[in-house]
């Protein structure tokens, strides 16, 4: 899913911020860069030392002269802005745009862009109407001037929380099925055999029973257990009764030994 994922700059003006975009998004998985009529030579010193190590994304990255020809493959485009628009548009945050991805790159030929505009001004109006919608990143409205760099990060980050719930999602179809859950007669089976086996080991009193039953029971029937699970809790009990009546056995062969007299 990352890897259909485009990170495309409009008009940078600093080779710094094009480096720091590169390490935000290597940082996140992201690897797909388009700069757009870039206002600065994109490769520089202050590149690779903002990039930090991710500067073959740069290095990798598409040059291209029109927002049109940078997503022109893509079937989801996405602007961010910082202002609200006069013309209203579909807008999005930063988490809903996450939730959508999933779906959005279900198809093997689909890709979404993420398009950033200008360090001094954004994107225009034109080209914020040939996106698809709008995301907003809901920052302190009494300083909502984010850097470049740091905006891709946040919107690369919810990349990548959609991408780590897909794979839990994939990982957990392809676990061991859920087994049955015990039956309300296997249930009754189970308390049964729980306070018989109580009661051996002196731990019950069923003439001062303090609600202790009536409390397993909530306890148990609130975790809603497997039958396998039961089971396994079934032979713990049977175990735990053969070795009290096995202590049981020994103690009075004990008692009684030691009542016999000695010759």
């Amino acid at each position: 899913m990352l890897d259909r994922i485009r990170i495309v700059l409009i008009g940078t003006s600093h080779p710094g911020n094009i480096g720091g975009t590169a390490r935000a998004m290597h940082n996140m998985g992201l690897a797909d860069l388009a700069l757009v009529a870039p206002r600065c030579e994109p490769l520089t010193s202050d590149t690779i030392s903002r990039a930090s190590g991710a500067d073959h994304i740069v290095h990798g990255a598409r040059r291209v002269e029109t927002l049109e020809q940078a997503v022109a493959d893509c079937t989801l485009v996405v602007g961010a802005s910082a202002r609200s628009r006069t013309l209203p548009w579909p807008m999005i945050t930063p988490r809903a745009l996450g939730s959508r991805l999933s779906d959005e790159l279900s198809g093997a030929e689909s890709r979404v862009a993420l398009v950033f505009g200008r360090e001094d001004s954004g994107l225009s109006n034109a080209e914020l109407q040939r996106c698809h919608a709008h995301v907003h990143i809901p920052t302190n409205p009494d300083f909502s001037s984010l850097n470049l760099a740091a905006a891709v990060q946040v919107l690369a980050y919810e990349c990548r929380l959609a991408w780590l719930a897909q794979q839990d999602e994939e990982e957990g179809a392809e676990a061991e099925p859920h087994q049955p859950l015990a039956s309300h007669e296997e249930l009754e089976h189970y308390f049964a055999h729980l306070e018989r086996t109580l009661i051996t080991i002196g731990f019950h009193d069923p003439s001062l029973p303090r609600q202790l039953m009536a409390r397993l029971r909530r306890f148990t029937l609130k975790a809603r257990p497997e039958r396998m699970e039961l089971n396994i809790l079934r032979g713990i009990l049977t175990a735990t009764e053969k070795q009290a009546v096995r202590t049981q056995v020994e103690q009075r062969y004990d008692a009684d030994d030691s009542d016999t007299p000695t010759p």
